[in-house]
């Protein structure tokens, strides 16, 4: 059994040393361990420390795309190493590499399709007393959304099966870790969590600027993803909404007018009308949602095939 190591990397110069030394090399279960650094876009010698550090695989980008397109290109590249196991780490050493041997664990026991390790929120000195409860309440969220018991959903040390990682497909720059846990519950993948510990901050994250634009962000992340894979329920659930507040103005004009004031009260009626006619438009939209997520799941099953054929496979480990 193969696992590749993945980091995700954008100007990790300083830290990329101390990940790789404490990096595994070999583990319970794996015959084979390798790591890949994806580059961002570094415009430092972040490259230059991996080939240093004599790093199996380096993928560069070119430019710098963002964690998302980071993340699963080198998703992608892993498969095509033949990995059976992908870990993906922070190249700013955040995480543990000594907890990568519990993550793998429940993977390799056939357990689960992806492992997430739950940092100890509430111990981390650096999260002020506003982001725990922001993390919370984010999770909980993405929990509801995802229909999934996992933790610490924007944790990015996490395990994917082969399988898995070739069924994953993210559509915004920003941030894997929602709408990944969104897709996966989706599609019913198995995900369990494991507890790790976390190094001290080494530097500002890049992903945070601040957080009134981290919680937009998530937030307008966790509604597109659950649009985008729940389209029917959710223009059914907007539908309802709007037309069982479009009633009401109906049911005002309706009650004079059977209480002999027939010559007023129009407003009542237009606008009642109005949100009818935009509950029926959600509806319609609701449906066709349907139908277009059905088309895209027929897609993604196609290219699942594809990428798990064999002969892909073996003529895809001869790129690198």
């Amino acid at each position: 059994m193969k696992l590749i190591i993945q980091i995700p990397c954008y100007n990790e110069q300083d830290t990329l040393a101390e990940v790789i030394e404490s990096l595994p090399r070999e583990l319970p279960g794996i015959d084979k361990i390798e790591y890949l650094i994806v580059d961002d876009g570094s415009t430092d010698k972040t490259i230059a420390v991996a080939e240093k550090l004599g790093v199996h695989h380096i993928l560069n980008l070119g430019s710098n795309h963002g964690l998302a397109v980071a993340f699963l290109r080198g998703v992608r590249r892993s498969v095509e190493l033949g990995a059976d196991i992908i870990v993906n780490t922070d190249g700013d050493n955040q995480y543990k590499a000594e907890y990568i041997k519990d993550l793998i664990v429940p993977i390799v026991e056939g357990k689960a399709d992806i492992v997430i390790g739950a940092r100890p929120i509430e111990k981390i000195p650096e999260f002020s007393w506003l982001k725990k409860k922001l993390q919370r309440l984010g999770s909980g969220a993405v929990r509801r959304f995802s229909g999934t018991d996992v933790p610490d959903t924007t944790s990015g040390f996490r395990a994917y099966s082969a399988g898995a990682a070739m069924q994953l497909q993210v559509f915004n720059r920003y941030t894997y870790t929602l709408e990944t846990i969104i897709q996966a519950g989706v599609m019913n993948m198995r995900l369990c969590s494991v507890p790790i510990e976390v190094n001290p901050k080494t530097r500002a994250s890049r992903l945070i600027s601040s957080i009134p634009i981290y919680i937009w962000r998530s937030m307008t992340i966790i509604i597109r993803s659950y649009i985008t894979y729940r389209p029917f329920r959710t223009f059914c659930y907007a539908s309802a909404v709007v037309g069982i507040i479009g009633l009401f103005p109906w049911m005002r004009f309706l009650y004079y007018w059977f209480h002999g004031e027939r010559g007023g009260h129009v407003q009542s009626l237009i606008l009642g009308a109005t949100l009818l006619i935009i509950s029926f438009v959600l509806f319609g939209l609701g449906i066709l949602g349907h139908v277009i997520s059905a088309n895209r799941q027929l897609i993604h099953e196609t290219l699942y095939l594809m990428r798990s054929s064999p002969g892909n496979n073996d003529k895809s480990k001869t790129l690198d």
